[in-house]
C-alpha cells in the first residue's frame, strides 16, 4: 500500500511537519496513533475544520488510528494565534453542548467502530489539574524567551496578551504528552497556524519522555487573496445543515474562484488525482464542469448522495429555467403581503441576501439586483402576485452567488 504521507504530499496537505525523514518512515511501516485537537467553540464544525477532516480520513484508509481531541477544558481558555483579541469566555455548559455536538458530527466521517478511532476531551484532565504540581512537571520545560518568539504570541504582544492565553501553548503540550501516555499517540496534527503549539508538545514528550514524537501541520484553505476560505456574506460555512443548507454549501463550493479548484478537488475531494489534474486543467467556460464536480464530491461527504443530488439539480435550475425547483431556497410570506406588494429592500433583507437595508440599497444602485433574472434599478421597487413566473414563485438574485424563490404561504 502507498505510505499515506506521500499521498499527503501529492494532495497538498502538508506544510511543516517535524523529524520528516523518521516521520515518513514510521507511516510506512507502522500503525500510528496520531491526534487532531478541536476547540468546542460552535455547536458546529465549518468548512475549516473540512481539509482537517480529509486528512484524518486519508490517515485511518491507511490503517493510522486517528484520536479526535475535543477541547473541553481548552475552549475555556482560549487559543490566541490569529486572534486580536481575547476570545469570549463561554460557560462550561456551552462547552460541554458544543464538544457533544461536535462528536456527532465527526462520527459521520470518521469511523469509531471496533476500536477504529478514539475520542477524547481534555475537560477529563485538566480541568482538575492542580496548578503547582502542573508547573512542576510541566512547565518546567518550557522557556518564556523562546515561548515569546512564537507567531502565535508575537501577533498580540503589541495589543495585549494575558497570561491566562499565555498558558494555552503548556496546555495543549500537556494535551499531546496526556494522549502519549493514554493511547502511545505519537503524532499530533493541526492547521499550520497551530505550529508553535505543536513544537511545544513533540518537545515535550522527547524531553520527559525520551521518546520519539512528531507534529505534522496541514495548509489552510484561502482565497487569492490569502484570507480563510469558508466565509460568506452570511457568515461561517457551516457543516451543520439547519445553519447552512446544503444548497448554500453547495453553491458556496461551486462558486469558489477559478484558480483554487484543482487544489480544492485535491483536498477535499477522494478523485484519483489523474483526474483532479483533468478536471483542473479545465478554461473558461470549460471549469464549471470542474466546479460541479468540486460541489457535488464535498456535499455528498458531508450530507449524503440524496442532498447532493438536490442542490445540484436546484443550482442547475436557477441557471437554466429561472428557478424551475423545490430545492431553490425559498422564502414565505401571506398571500396578503404579496397581493399588496413588498418593496424589494425588505426581501433582501429578510432573506438576509443583504445584511441591511442601507446594503441592499446600495447593491440596487449598483446593478447587483435582478427580479425574475431582470435588473432591479428603481430602490423604491415592489414585487407582488402579478410577477410570479410559471411556478407561482418570484425569483430574486444579488450578485452571482445569491439567490432565492419568494412565495405566497
Amino acid at each position: 500500500m502507498e505510505n499515506v504521507y506521500d499521498i499527503l504530499v501529492e494532495r497538498g496537505f502538508i506544510e511543516q511537519c517535524t523529524h520528516e525523514n523518521e516521520l515518513r518512515e514510521l507511516l510506512g511501516k507502522e500503525k500510528v496513533t496520531f491526534y487532531i485537537g478541536f476547540d468546542a467553540t460552535a455547536d458546529s464544525l465549518t468548512a475549516g475544520h473540512f481539509l482537517t477532516i480529509m486528512a484524518m480520513k486519508h490517515m485511518q484508509n491507511a490503517g493510522h488510528k486517528p484520536i479526535a481531541l475535543l477541547g473541553g477544558g481548552t475552549t475555556m481558555i482560549g487559543d490566541p494565534t490569529g486572534k486580536s483579541d481575547m476570545r469570549n469566555m463561554m460557560t462550561r455548559e456551552q462547552i460541554e453542548h458544543n464538544a457533544k455536538c461536535f462528536k456527532e458530527q465527526l462520527s459521520r466521517f470518521i469511523s469509531f467502530e471496533d476500536g477504529g478511532a478514539i475520542i477524547e476531551n481534555n475537560a477529563d484532565w485538566l480541568l482538575n489539574l492542580n496548578y503547582v504540581e502542573f508547573l512542576r512537571e510541566i512547565g518546567v520545560h518550557f522557556s518564556v524567551n523562546k515561548m515569546l518568539t512564537a507567531e502565535c504570541y508575537k501577533q498580540r504582544m503589541e495589543r495585549g496578551l494575558t497570561f491566562f492565553e499565555f498558558n494555552y501553548m503548556l496546555m495543549q503540550s500537556y494535551d499531546f504528552w496526556k494522549l502519549n501516555k493514554m493511547h502511545n499517540c505519537v503524532l499530533e496534527m493541526g492547521g499550520n497556524d497551530q505550529w508553535s503549539n505543536i513544537i511545544g508538545g513533540v518537545e515535550l514528550i522527547r524531553r520527559k519522555e525520551q521518546k520519539p514524537a512528531y507534529g505534522l501541520t496541514l495548509k489552510l484553505l484561502t482565497n487569492s487573496e490569502g484570507i480563510k476560505m469558508g466565509k460568506t456574506v452570511k457568515g461561517a460555512v457551516w457543516l451543520d445543515k439547519e445553519k447552512t443548507s446544503p444548497f448554500d454549501f453547495y453553491q458556496y463550493w461551486r462558486n469558489i474562484e477559478d484558480s483554487k479548484v484543482e487544489e480544492c478537488l485535491a483536498l477535499l475531494t477522494f478523485l484519483p488525482m489523474e483526474e483532479v489534474r483533468r478536471l483542473g486543467r479545465l478554461e473558461g467556460a470549460a471549469i464549471n464542469e470542474a466546479k460541479e464536480v468540486l460541489a457535488y464530491e464535498i456535499t455528498k461527504f458531508v450530507h449524503g448522495d440524496e442532498e447532493a443530488q438536490k442542490a445540484q439539480e436546484a443550482a442547475r435550475a436557477l441557471f437554466k429555467n429561472g428557478g424551475v425547483s423545490a430545492n431553490v431556497p425559498t422564502l414565505t410570506y401571506e398571500k396578503e403581503v404579496l397581493e399588496a406588494g413588498i418593496d424589494v429592500i425588505s426581501v433582501l433583507v429578510d432573506t438576509k441576501l443583504c445584511q441591511t437595508r442601507s446594503d441592499a440599497r446600495r447593491q440596487i444602485q449598483q446593478g447587483g439586483v435582478s427580479v425574475n433574472d431582470v435588473k432591479v434599478t428603481d430602490i423604491s421597487a415592489t414585487i407582488s402576485t402579478k410577477d410570479y413566473n410559471e411556478n407561482n414563485a418570484i425569483l430574486i438574485k444579488k450578485g452571482k452567488k445569491g439567490y432565492y424563490q419568494i412565495k405566497e404561504k
